[in-house]
């Protein structure tokens, strides 16, 4: 049976821009390595992979939150232009609960991110999506 939520992995070209944009919503470097070799081309299903695989943390959230980035070394990545189309099929966005929908909107905005849209009032939630790194699609829900 699952228990809970465990991570979400992005994949990105730009890696340094896609930690800035999770240290703005509060989530700190935990580990940072390089995976390669036949092992992990099998798991990945990735011939020749090489990238570097950052782990952040959500401190003090329980329990643990991790969002992991991959920057490919080897091969390069393909792009995926549909990724931030909200109307297709597949992967849709990732949605994090916050305190201060305010002030995390500001200090994402203040760092260079952008919002998709006005803030919704929905379902008990103030909610926003934001444009994350290489345009996956993330949102902020207060509950109320």
């Amino acid at each position: 049976m699952i228990r809970h939520f465990d991570h979400v992995t992005i994949a990105v070209r730009d890696l340094a821009r896609a930690k800035a944009f999770f240290a703005l919503l509060g989530f700190e470097e935990d580990k940072e390595v390089v995976i390669k070799g036949p092992i992990f081309s099998d798991y990945m299903g990735v011939a020749g992979i090489s990238a570097d695989h950052v782990t952040l943390v959500l401190p003090g959230s329980t329990p643990r939150l991790e969002v992991q980035i991959l920057h490919y070394l080897e091969p390069e990545a393909a792009d995926d232009p549909g990724i931030s189309n909200l109307g297709r099929i597949g992967f849709n966005h990732i949605c994090f609960a916050c305190d201060d929908l305010d002030g995390l909107l500001a200090r994402v905005e203040a760092g260079g991110f952008r919002r998709r849209n006005e803030v919704l009032d929905f379902h008990s939630r103030r909610l926003v999506f934001l444009e994350g790194p290489e345009g996956v699609t993330v949102e902020l829900a207060e509950w109320h």
